[in-house]
């Protein structure tokens, strides 16, 4: 909207004769200027409207008094304080100032549009979750069945447009793989859709799944968001990417500012989401996120560096999948099921071994910065 707006008064002062007296508004043309003034509107937005927001959901007592799964089975040593009653689905605070912000500074393409209704559709459907969960309205296995038919029906959705588009075609039928100067398959239409789908799906419920300890999803998520607001800008510049050998998207560049109001938007409610926390952001926010990375990693043709950026929420998923499996397996089996982990996702079985909540949400930020390094390394490992 601003980029619009400053050129059209480009354009005016042109004609009219005032070209030095607006010749400061030609900043906005650059990327990375519109990048750094979308971090700082979604952060003082974030801080600003924070507490409202907290305010607003206390007030309609959207608060987390349904039993955690975290406390199921007994108490946890590393919960010094009750989390019942904290207010949840503050994931509006996050999507409203990303929203905002990006609409604001980012040159709409297709690229942002397809990204701000995804982002919107998944926060949509967290939102429902959150409000079922809250009220008791729902079962748990249709629940679950109804967000990832959604989920799914988005993906492929995003897929099939890609597809159809032949300019963003090869993003969907040519498979790219991190470390790797050329493509390892081309023309792989259904691979390549599937692919995407599954990129998509798994980003937004891997991040969904981290979401259990004070900042430990939004922190993660800010440094992964870090990674692809470098590699959003590499692919949609030509000479950076031929310079790097990395796939060149015409207009992916605007999602750098995408990534820099994701970032501003995280600061902002990680303000309010550390230890202890004010507000949890719900799945209102961490599936809108995690999809938000997993379609950011589609359009720039990256979606294996997404796993390894991501490579916190990775583990975090497999942790789930192996503790259900094999629970299924051996009461199959022997009748009495059994379990990998003391409990899952990973962060509650080193609860249950007595670590403090800040100590695994700090260690895993470590290992969330280690892998975004190797993320950011394949960029030149080639």
């Amino acid at each position: 909207m601003l980029y619009e707006l400053s050129i059209y008064l480009l354009d005016w002062a042109k004609t009219a004769g005032y070209d030095d007296w607006f010749s400061a508004l030609r900043v906005f043309r650059y990327i990375t200027f519109r990048s750094a003034g979308a971090a700082i509107t979604a952060l003082f937005l974030s801080l600003w409207l924070g507490p409202k927001v907290i305010a607003w959901l206390k007030a309609l007592k959207f608060g987390q008094d349904y039993v955690d799964k975290a406390e199921e089975g007994g108490d946890l040593k590393a919960r010094l304080l009750s989390k019942k009653g904290t207010p949840t689905m503050g994931g509006v605070l996050i999507v409203l100032t990303m929203d905002i912000s990006a609409m604001l500074w980012a040159q709409w393409n297709e690229f942002i549009i397809l990204t701000l209704l995804s982002l919107v559709i998944l926060a949509a459907l967290g939102f429902y979750d959150d409000y079922a969960k809250i009220t008791q309205q729902n079962n748990l296995g249709s629940a679950e069945r109804l967000k990832l038919l959604v989920q799914l029906s988005l993906a492929a959705f995003i897929g099939f447009y890609l597809y159809a588009t032949p300019e963003t075609r090869p993003l969907v039928t040519d498979i790219t793989l991190p470390f790797l100067k050329h493509p390892v398959l081309t023309g792989a239409g259904v691979v390549g859709i599937v692919l995407t789908t599954l990129v998509i799906v798994g980003s937004s419920n891997a991040v969904n799944l981290t979401d259990g300890l004070d900042g430990l999803a939004i922190g993660c998520t800010l440094i992964v968001a870090t990674v692809f607001l470098v590699m959003t800008y590499i692919a949609g510049n030509a000479k950076f990417a031929a310079y790097l050998q990395v796939p060149h998207v015409a207009g992916a560049g605007e999602l750098a500012v995408f990534c820099a109001a994701m970032i501003g938007a995280g600061l902002g409610f990680l303000w309010f989401n550390c230890h202890p926390a004010q507000v949890f952001m719900g799945d209102t926010g961490s599936l809108a996120l995690g999809g938000a990375l997993g379609i950011m990693a589609v359009l720039i043709h990256q979606p294996f560096v997404l796993v390894i950026a991501g490579g916190v929420f990775v583990v975090e998923a497999l942790s789930v999948i192996m503790q259900r499996s094999w629970f299924k397996w051996t009461r199959h089996r022997t009748g009495v099921g059994r379990r990998v982990f003391l409990m899952a996702p990973l962060h509650h079985h080193f609860e249950k071994k007595g670590m403090y909540e800040s100590q695994i949400v700090t260690r895993f930020y470590i290992m969330c910065i280690l892998c975004a390094v190797v993320a950011l390394s394949s960029l030149k490992l080639r």
